[in-house]
């Protein structure tokens, strides 16, 4: 017993120690989440500056005051539309080249008056869509044609709506072609999310490219009717439908008549009304710094263009706040024309929601009765009824050729000898993340210290533009020595741990928010904005590598560390390739780079299948066509990297 009790004792005395050190772990670290938890930042201030930096990029309408002014104008707008935006990249510019290819195939009775001819065509090689062409009976001479597109609506081709409307222009004498489109109806599969063609921008291939390819390909099979006329060509459409209408008339000439439904509005407009900001085909990269949505408007003029919206849009594009702008634009531009008469608008109030049902309909019908039969009395432009004739998607069913491709196929097909052969240089990461050396202004906006833990909180205005909120943590009553900068894809609220860690091993510790993450997340529809944000010319990658890198700075200077002192460790995939364009970019600042959880290659993201809702920064265009992962790497230094 003389021998046990001491043991004993000690044993007691050592478990003490050890809860006394676990709980003490445990409690610096609850303090520690505390202290990375609390607010920097007003609220709504992430979503105030994305939209005062959105609406401040988008470039203005000219001020033309003469017809031959405009045309010009005109005409360098969409060449540079086509070629800059649609066709960017190689493979883009191949699938142009490439002739259409249309196999027609069963016909089936359609109503009184016409029939539905099944055909399918390739948007580009290995894609094809299916349609239906609405064929009037007893066709004789040169008649209008139309080509239907629709938004998102999973029955597609075969949504009833849309087949009264294509089942009224044939009965009024017109071949109407319905199509498919990418995520709906017959393509409705994974591999044609719309968030999945900025997969192909990854690669440096416009992935609006299959959009207008689908569009302009129709047109093609339409206008090789033998009784197409060319001078009488309509496109009309829905919410996405609307957005492929007016994206296919203001850049392709051959049509004539224009009836975008609630489909689009102003990037203005979109960057203080969330409700409007469009998925990625809406949102390419850039356009925004050739043509808003007003000017594409105004290229209309010259043709014929109805304007619908509907007064109480339950979706986007409200007839008040999206109609506006747009009548403002391209009003002026119809009356250098004389020909104000051919810009209308209509706004539905019955039902007034999201619709194109028979009230805007029956305007589309008037449009078509003044524009292609303005002297025919007789024309009607009350709807037939025909609610018995619609048919259900099994009956219009297309079959489509075995392996059809979509967007996720295509973009591991551009992606297989990426990143092409040449030395990775810091000027091309540079342009490729649209990075930029910012000034910073600190702010300190308050202390706090809990037990040996200081804590003082910072608002740092970065270019003027972007508040980034930063937590400096250190050990009270002792000298730093080192600064470490963290970032983390779950925000610095994640970090306490580290922070501990850091801490004990005698760092200064600034954990901030980047664009994007933590605190400096967008409220609401987050990562629509981060695609306007690509709309407008910048990069969402960028804006966060380069507020890194300016905090970098600031830190050596507001602590006085000697050059390239400050450390920076991310934690997450995508902390990892903005921490490392930090670091490459950066190499005067950040002296070190420690990573966990990082991606290995770029690869990976077409690899999981990533969409752009998911992780938008990873999807900057042509990042991976210049440089992977290990050539970020490179640029960094091994020296640097832990």
């Amino acid at each position: 017993m003389l021998i046990v009790r001491p043991l004993l004792h000690l044993t007691a005395v050592c478990a003490m120690a050890a809860l006394t050190l676990l709980f003490t772990v445990r409690a610096d670290t609850a303090v520690l989440t505390a202290l990375l938890s609390r607010p920097i930042l007003e609220t709504g201030t992430p979503l105030a500056e994305v939209q005062a930096f959105t609406e401040a990029r988008v470039l203005a309408m000219p001020a033309v005051t003469t017809l031959d002014a405009w045309r010009k104008f005109a005409d360098r707008t969409r060449r540079d539309v086509l070629e800059k935006i649609v066709f960017r990249g190689e493979l883009a510019r191949q699938w142009r080249d490439a002739k259409t290819q249309v196999e027609w195939l069963d016909t089936i009775p359609g109503g009184p008056g016409y029939s539905i001819r099944k055909l399918r065509y390739e948007a580009l090689p290995g894609l094809w869509i299916p349609a239906l062409l609405y064929l009037p009976d007893g066709v004789s001479g040169k008649i209008p044609v139309h080509l239907a597109v629709n938004g998102h609506d999973k029955e597609g081709k075969a949504a009833p709506y849309k087949q009264l409307r294509c089942i009224n222009l044939a009965k009024r004498g017109i071949a109407s072609l319905n199509v498919e489109w990418f995520a709906q109806g017959r393509l409705r599969t994974d591999g044609f999310v719309h968030y999945r063609m900025n997969q192909l921008d990854l690669c440096g291939v416009s992935g609006l490219a299959p959009f207008y390819l689908a569009m302009s390909r129709g047109l093609d099979a339409l206008l090789a009717l033998p009784y197409a006329d060319p001078t009488r060509v309509a496109v009309s459409g829905l919410s996405g439908g609307g957005w492929q209408t007016i994206a296919i008339s203001s850049l392709d000439l051959r049509v004539t008549l224009a009836n975008p439904v609630a489909g689009y509005s102003s990037y203005r407009t979109r960057a203080r009304y969330p409700s409007d900001l469009g998925d990625s085909e809406q949102t390419p990269n850039d356009l925004a710094t050739v043509a808003d949505y007003t000017h594409l408007t105004a290229l209309l003029a010259g043709r014929s263009a109805l304007l619908t919206y509907n007064a109480a849009d339950n979706c986007c594009f409200a007839s008040d706040h999206a109609l506006p702008p747009l009548l403002a634009a391209a009003e002026p531009v119809f009356q250098l024309y004389g020909q104000p008469q051919r810009l209308r608008s209509h706004i539905n109030t019955d039902p007034g929601t999201h619709n194109f049902e028979v009230d805007n309909r029956q305007a589309f019908y008037r449009m078509i009765g003044a524009t292609f039969f303005p002297s025919d009395a007789a024309f009607n432009a009350t709807e037939i009824p025909s609610q018995p004739e619609v048919k259900t998607a099994v009956q219009l069913e297309v079959p489509l050729p075995p392996g059809n491709l979509d967007f996720h196929q295509l973009a591991l097909a551009a992606s297989k000898n990426l990143p092409r052969a040449g030395a990775a240089t810091r000027k091309k990461l540079a342009e490729v993340t649209h990075f930029k050396s910012l000034n910073v202004a600190a702010k300190q906006t308050g202390t706090e210290t809990r037990g040996d833990v200081q804590a003082t909180f910072w608002k740092l205005r970065v270019g003027d533009t972007w508040t980034v909120p930063v937590t400096e943590l250190t050990r009270t009553g002792a000298t730093p020595t080192g600064t470490t900068l963290l970032v983390a894809d779950a925000g610095r609220k994640s970090l306490a741990a580290r922070v501990e860690a850091l801490l004990a091993a005698g760092h200064r510790v600034l954990a901030l928010d980047p664009f994007y993450f933590g605190e400096s997340k967008i409220a609401q529809r987050d990562f629509l904005y981060a695609l306007l944000v690509a709309a407008v010319g910048d990069r969402s990658l960028g804006i966060q590598a380069s507020q890194v890198a300016a905090v970098a700075r600031w830190a050596g200077t507001e602590f006085k560390t000697s050059p390239a002192s400050v450390a920076l460790e991310s934690f997450g995939p995508r902390s990892s390739v903005f921490a490392l364009v930090a670091a490459a970019l950066e190499p005067r600042a950040i002296g070190r780079l420690q990573q966990t959880d990082a991606l290995a290659s770029l690869h990976e993201v077409l690899h999981q299948d990533w969409t752009v809702d998911q992780k938008p920064e990873l999807f900057c265009f042509g990042l991976l066509e210049a440089l992977d992962i290990p050539q970020l790497k490179t640029l960094v230094g091994l020296a640097r990297l832990e």
